[in-house]
Formats: structure tokens, C-alpha cells, sequence
């Protein structure tokens, strides 16, 4: 029998009225503004309202360091918080929003997968309640007023090559990265370089996920660094007299979104920030409300547990005060063995027969990549779980081998395979990761706020990613220097690099070591709260490849959507 796509299974999903999905939650009713039959926002009110009601146990949903095969971790977030449900436990989930970027481009949707999404699938991953226009609007309102600023006689002696803001747009394309704008005539505009990011790259966009409330998210917007005057004192959107109007662009956005999984899960869908630039994890505003509304709540991190998990932690944690008390780390018998660099694979070509066959070896060999990762969870004090994500097909003998890698460092290990059996397939894991809660809870951040920018950015490197030292270019010591100058110094460090890799290199597989980390350029974003360092080539714009998705994309006779995925 053919397995049914991700599209028909959740058109024959039977949802609840999203009324009582928050009334199970605990959401009152009076907080909720229905965006039609498949979302609602949630008032910030709600947070206040709930306070009283316990504390649900928190867990982040991170991986190993993601393959071109695709580890499932938003799909193993789903079926766990639906696993949880069987064994008569409440769990919410809460997940970043998409860009429709990817899910016009090659990656497709990000609602899950199977038996294990969220639903309306459409709705989902495409527009939701808008709040990804509303990020792209205030970003480009900024940009506006920068613009208009120049035009209009530059009063604050902006430095037209010094100017660090750029424009934003919720689609791949490569021809906006490097563009001139104030071509024509005087009348339209000062001519200068400037380009596009996605919008999940803006940091408008990371400071709506950071944020706690609306006066919080007003002060950062106001902080935004849009560039630097002649002198090199920093310009920001409060000098361009613009943060104001962004965070009016922003005040419907602010607010969560409610939705369900298949299966009546609550699942709460807020903000998108970019996983290489940015946290990659979705809006404290929504673990605020989600750490009131059950026994547990599940927030994912985006990528590996080197990169998403480890800014949960350090920047993410360190702003909301909530504590984790455990983490699951997914893995694959495939990844793990693409990990042990014996095969090439390309995306969307057939699986090489010799990583489909049983070779428990082979995944000792790759598992040095779960093992690092089970260390940088340690190294943060929080008990992990390791959730084999498991395919059909898989090996008895290399999901053994999993489970033996997870034996070595004390870990919990639960098969699920919620992918096809939804929430049923998931009970394990969730069993598991309720014994991990169960725990005392050791967590700590990595560094304190105030070591210097330098020494936080050696402290991942060596105890995250297992690098031998830091190589600061000439420019990142010079731009380090004027950030603590700045009065930046005690914001946390959020790395820019490679998700392909534990290193800094995408070519290098497992957990590699004999290697330092190059940081090339170091750039602050001061609204949203924290400084990246680059260390290597960030596509800040994707472009579409030669058959992207938005090809098959389409309205079929009876007014359905088709080809979406």
C-alpha cells in the first residue's frame, strides 16, 4: 500500500475547534482572537492571567548535526508532544513559523511530517496570520526612514559605507543580494550599495523572538544599530526617529499563534529567526504562555544541538529565566552513518545501497557526532534523551548501536516512530523523557555576561565545538573592540557558521577535530540582544534551485491546493 503524502493525510485530519484545544490547555477563552477555523492569536494578557497555574516541565527538541538526509527533528517534536497524550500525560509544543522562501525552494514545508504534524498544513506554511509581512514591513520601514534620512540632508552624519542595514523579503532570490538603490534621477533617492536578506534573517525578526513583552520589544527596537556615523559612534533606529513606528507594525505580530496537531496537541507557532545567523528558536513570548498550559512543553531548536540548542541555552534561557530540565537530541541511523563520511549523498538522488545496509560499525563511526552532542548538553547540566527516529527498514543491529552510543554517556534512548504511527509510535519516548525530567536539574549558561566578547567566543568554540583555538581576523579584533567601547560587551555570543558541521567547515563530518575556528567579521545585533561572529560564507538570501518546489505548486480544479509538501 502507498504510504499517503503529508498533504492528504492532513486534509482527512478530523480537528478540534480550537476553542477547546486552549480550553484543555487552560487558555482562556477571552485571550483568544480566531484568525478563521485553523488558528487564533493569543492575547499577552494571557500570560499574566495564567501565571498561577503550574509550571509545565520544560524540554528543548534539538539533533546531531543535520545531513542532506533530514533527521526529522520538527516531526519528532510533534510526535512526542502527541506522544505524551498516550501515556496520559498533557504536552504543548511550541515551533518557529516557516518562510515561505524554503517552502517554495527545496526544503518544502516545515509542519512536520506523517502522522506527526501540524495542521491546517496549508495554513501552516503559508502566510499563517501574516505575522512574517508584519516582520517584513517594520524591517523595511526602518530602511525607508534611513533612506529618506540620507535624501533629506543626513542630520545625523550617517557614513554612507558604514551603514549596516539592509532590506528584507520572505522569498529565495539570489538577485537581490548585492543591489544599488537611488538609481534615476535626484528625486529618487541617494545612490548607494546596499542588498536583501530573507526576512527570517532580519534582526527585527530576532528581537520579536526574544522579546518578553511589548514595552520590551519597543526598547529593542529602539537599540537596532542601523550603521555608524563619521566619528563611529553608533546610529540606531531611535535616532532615525523609526523604532516607534515598527513596533506599531508590529503589535498584532507580537502575539502567538495557536494551532493543533493531528491528533489535538496544542501547538503554539511564533516567529522564524534564522538558524545560521540567528537563535534558529521560537519567541519566549510563546514558552511563556506554554510553560502554563500542561505537563510539559516541547520547544525545538533549530539544526544541530552545536548551534540551536547551545543559543537556547546561552542566549535564549539567559533572557527568559526559565530553566530546562531536559533535552532531546534526534538522531538517525541514516545521518549517523552519512556522519561517518563513507558515502556520498545528494539530495534528492537515490540513497547509495551501501548506507542502507545493516553495518553497526559504521554508525559507532558516525556517532562520534551524537556522542559530542550528548557533551554539549552535559556541559550544560541538562539530562538528554535520545530519540532514534526510526525508518523502515532500519537495522535491529545499528538501532543497537545507537542505544549503546547513548549507554557510554548515561543517556536515555527510546525507537519512535511517529512518523507513521503519530502519537502511539512516540510513547516511549515520551516515558523516557519524563524519567529525564524527573531529575535534578543542574542547568548553567556557558560563560557569564560579563567575560569579554573574545573569551565567549573561545569558550564555544573550544567547549561546543570542540575546536584547538579562535583565529580573529584583523577586521573582527578591530570591530570587537569598538562593540565593547560601544558598551556591548556583555551581550552573549550567537556564531554564525556552517549547520553542516560541528566545525566551521561544511566538508567535515562527525565530530572533528585538530582544527581552529576562523572568525573573519563580527557583527552586533544589538535590538535583538546578542553578537555574531562570522566564521565562514553565511547566504543571508537562499536562491532557488533549478526545480524548485514552487514548480509542482499549485490550485487544482476544485480550488485545492496541490503539490505542496
Amino acid at each position: 500500500m502507498t504510504f499517503p503524502s503529508d498533504l492528504e493525510i492532513a486534509r482527512s485530519a478530523d480537528l478540534l475547534p480550537l476553542g477547546k484545544v486552549a480550553a484543555d490547555a487552560g487558555i482562556p477563552d477571552e485571550f483568544l482572537e480566531p484568525h478563521g477555523d485553523g488558528a487564533a492569536k493569543i492575547k499577552l494578557g494571557a500570560i499574566d492571567a495564567m501565571a498561577d497555574r503550574p509550571r509545565a516541565r520544560y524540554v528543548v527538541v534539538s539533533a546531531i548535526t543535520p545531513t542532506p538526509l533530514g533527521e526529522g527533528k520538527t516531526t519528532t517534536t510533534v510526535g512526542l508532544g502527541q506522544g505524551f497524550s498516550h501515556i496520559d500525560k498533557r504536552a504543548t509544543i511550541a515551533i518557529r513559523q516557516p518562510s515561505m522562501g524554503p517552502t517554495f525552494g527545496i526544503k518544502g514545508g516545515a509542519a512536520g511530517g506523517g502522522y506527526s504534524q501540524v495542521v491546517p498544513m496549508e495554513l501552516f506554511n503559508l502566510h499563517l496570520t501574516g505575522d512574517m509581512h508584519a516582520v517584513t514591513a517594520a524591517h523595511n520601514m526602518c530602511s525607508a526612514m534611513l533612506d529618506a534620512h540620507l535624501f533629506h540632508g543626513n542630520d545625523l552624519d550617517l557614513n554612507p559605507h558604514s551603514i549596516t542595514w539592509r532590506r528584507v523579503l520572505d522569498i529565495n532570490e539570489r538577485a537581490l543580494r548585492h543591489v544599488v538603490v537611488g538609481l534615476g534621477g535626484r528625486l529618487d533617492g541617494v545612490p548607494r550599495e546596499t542588498g536583501f536578506d530573507i526576512t527570517a534573517a532580519s534582526e527585527v525578526m530576532a528581537a520579536l523572538a526574544l522579546c518578553t513583552s511589548l514595552a520590551d520589544l519597543r526598547a529593542r527596537m529602539g537599540r537596532i544599530v542601523v550603521g555608524y556615523d563619521t566619528s563611529g559612534t553608533p546610529v540606531t533606529a531611535e535616532d532615525l526617529q523609526v523604532a516607534g513606528a515598527m513596533t506599531v507594525i508590529l503589535k498584532e505580530a507580537i502575539k502567538p499563534n495557536l494551532m493543533q496537531t493531528l491528533e489535538g496537541t496544542p501547538a503554539l507557532v511564533h516567529c522564524g529567526p534564522f538558524g545560521n545567523i540567528a537563535t534558529g528558536n521560537s519567541s519566549i513570548i510563546a514558552d511563556q504562555i506554554g510553560i502554563r498550559t500542561g505537563d510539559y512543553l516541547l520547544t525545538e531548536a533549530g539544526f544541530g544541538a552545536d548551534m540551536g540548542a547551545e543559543r537556547f541555552f546561552n542566549i535564549k534561557c539567559r533572557i527568559s529565566g526559565i530553566a530546562p530540565d531536559a533535552a532531546v537530541l534526534v538522531a538517525t541511523v541514516r545521518g549517523l552513518k552519512a556522519h561517518s563520511g563513507n558515502h556520498r549523498i545528494i539530495a534528492g538522488k537515490p540513497l547509495p545501497e551501501a548506507l542502507l545496509a545493516e553495518n553497526p560499525d559504521e554508525v559507532h563511526q558516525g556517532g562520534e557526532n551524537l556522542r559530542k552532542q550528548l557533551e554539549n548538553m552535559a556541559v550544560h547540566g541538562v539530562s538528554p534523551v535520545v530519540a532514534i527516529n526510526a525508518f523502515p527498514g532500519d537495522h535491529d543491529g545499528d538501532i543497537a548501536a545507537i542505544h549503546e552510543i547513548a549507554d557510554e554517556y548515561g543517556a536515555r534512548a527510546a525507537v519512535s516512530t511517529h512518523f507513521a504511527d503519530g502519537g502511539a509510535g512516540a510513547a516511549d519516548l515520551a516515558a523516557a523523557v519524563a524519567e529525564a525530567c524527573e531529575e535534578p536539574s543542574n542547568f548553567a549558561v556557558l560563560y557569564p555576561d560579563e567575560m569579554p566578547l573574545r573569551d565567549k567566543i573561545r569558550t564555544i568554540a573550544d567547549k561546543i565545538y570542540g575546536a584547538d583555538g579562535v583565529d580573529f581576523s584583523a577586521q573582527a579584533d578591530r570591530q570587537i573592540d569598538t562593540f565593547e567601547a560601544n558598551g556591548f560587551g556583555d551581550l552573549p555570543i550567537c556564531i554564525a557558521k556552517t549547520h553542516l558541521s560541528i566545525s566551521s567547515d561544511p566538508a567535515l563530518k562527525g565530530a572533528p577535530t585538530g582544527w581552529r575556528l576562523p572568525v573573519r567579521e563580527v557583527r552586533a545585533s544589538v535590538g535583538a540582544g546578542f553578537i555574531y561572529p562570522i566564521c565562514g560564507d553565511m547566504r543571508t538570501m537562499p536562491g532557488l534551485g533549478r526545480t524548485p518546489a514552487a514548480a509542482s505548486i499549485d490550485i487544482d480544479d476544485n480550488g485545492e491546493i496541490v503539490g505542496l509538501s
